[in-house]
């Protein structure tokens, strides 16, 4: 069974920083690319950024220079460094992984930027 965790949200000022992370199990984690998204209410899910099993990062135009996806395949962990928050960053963030031919996706965790 695949299990997506996402742990490090929550209340930031704008500007601030949050470092998210997302633990996998059930896969070889080495071998998959990874993904986040996020969503807010009434808008549907938005690919934020990915990273390869070779280690390459693509990331939305919004994101690009603001936000950072790692990953460390030892922990079975990726991460998403998130810099220069504002209100509009507001949202769950999810961690996904595309495994046999199927989407996988963790609970989330609440980013909310206010002052």
């Amino acid at each position: 069974q695949v299990y997506l965790v996402e742990r490090g949200g929550g209340l930031v000022q704008p500007g601030g920083s949050l470092r998210l992370s997302c633990v996998a199990s059930g896969i070889n984690f080495k071998i998959h690319t990874m993904n986040w998204y996020r969503q807010t209410p009434g808008k549907e899910r938005e690919l934020v950024a990915q990273i390869s099993s070779s280690g390459l990062a693509n990331y939305s135009d919004s994101f690009q220079g603001r936000f950072t996806i790692s990953r460390d395949n030892p922990r079975n962990t990726v991460y998403l460094q998130t810099n220069s928050l504002k209100p509009d960053d507001t949202a769950i963030y999810y961690c996904n992984v595309n495994y046999k031919q199927r989407n996988y996706w963790g609970r989330g965790t609440q980013v909310t930027v206010s002052s």
